[in-house]
């Protein structure tokens, strides 16, 4: 009842330091806040339960119609109405990766099969998920960057399998949450040509809205679109979250570039300073970190106030890997220099 698979539990412990989720190190925007705190009085009448001001500004921003654009209660939920909504039979993920998918397709009663990714490669998605692929499933989810790994699939890849699934008539999913703190194009140009390709995404990280839950998923078959809508319930989407979406859009596009340079310059000096302890990194390029310590690390860390996420309920990781989000400068320095301490004392 009380178990809890992703990061973010604060809530049953003492916590000075979140380390464990992965929301932008620089916060909500200052807009954002503003927005909220000017429309609260609005907050008595019902949400419009299609989101059209929010779906409207967010198909000029990202370029594509606003009929391929469905608001959720957050990409969790839209990955089960997803699932819902489709009913897959055979649905492929990645190991180690985001759990909801599978729990998603679970409760849609398909059947899951795990295509592994293989550390020695730094568990990037290689040429080997095209014969996973051709095996028969009729549902991929590809996180991309990967989650808890950071490992981005380059997009000529990512197109290349677009034109496989379209071809065997598979859906493909992308969960694109984290893209925009890497700088790679969205794949969001080939919904056009590739009705099978469905893509999520969230104000969730890049806007610090975690709280707030407001995501979305973009597909160009309506008729799909409109079975998924059809499991989530009437006002799934809030005012308080439909008007801070739509003053985080506002910020754009200055606050996604601030958010890239701030993320690529403090990974790098995160990164070098938990190799310079001993410790295996992987390159990520998203706004968070896995690396590999002792199991221990995470129950001393808490004893200090820090909590950071434990990899040990992700396939093919175990209790020695261990993931980190990113925060400012003076929160790193006080993360790393606990670490440091604390494997003195076990190592």
């Amino acid at each position: 009842m009380n178990r809890y698979d992703h990061g973010g539990d604060i809530y049953s412990r003492h916590v000075e330091l979140d380390f464990s989720v992965n929301v932008n190190p620089l916060g909500m925007p200052e807009a954002v806040k503003r927005a909220l705190s000017a429309d609260i009085e609005n907050w008595q009448s019902y949400p419009d339960p299609h989101s059209r001001a929010l779906r409207s500004k967010l198909a000029q921003q990202l370029g594509i119609k606003g009929e391929h654009i469905l608001c959720g209660n957050g990409a969790a939920d839209l990955i089960v109405r997803l699932s819902l909504g489709a009913r897959p039979r055979h649905v492929l993920v990645c190991a180690p990766t985001f759990s909801e998918y599978e729990k998603a397709a679970l409760m849609a009663g398909a059947r899951v099969e795990e295509h592994i990714l293989k550390e020695e490669n730094g568990f990037a998605l290689d040429e080997s998920i095209f014969s996973a692929l051709a095996a028969g499933p009729d549902m991929f989810f590809l996180c991309n960057p990967n989650n808890p790994t950071g490992a981005l699939t380059p997009s000529a890849l990512v197109e290349r399998i677009a034109d496989f699934c379209e071809g065997r008539g598979i859906l493909f999913v992308i969960d694109e949450c984290f893209l925009s703190f890497t700088g790679q194009p969205s794949a969001r140009p080939l919904l056009e040509a590739h009705p099978h390709l469905i893509i999520i995404d969230a104000f969730t990280k890049l806007y610090a809205m975690a709280g707030l839950r407001l995501g979305y998923l973009m597909c160009s078959d309506r008729e799909l679109s409109e079975r998924i809508s059809s499991f989530g319930q009437s006002w799934s989407v809030s005012s308080p979250a439909q008007t801070a979406g739509l003053a985080a859009l506002s910020c754009e596009p200055e606050w996604t570039a601030r958010t890239q340079d701030f993320v690529r310059a403090e990974n790098e000096h995160l990164r070098s300073r938990l190799r310079s302890l001993g410790l295996t990194v992987y390159s990520g390029a998203a706004n968070f970190t896995l690396f590999r310590a002792p199991a221990a690390l995470g129950a001393k860390l808490l004893d200090r106030g820090i909590l950071i996420r434990s990899c040990a309920n992700y396939d093919g990781l175990d209790e020695t890997y261990w993931r980190v989000g990113l925060k400012t400068r003076a929160e790193n320095e006080r993360l790393l220099k606990e670490i440091a301490t604390i494997l003195r004392v076990i190592s």
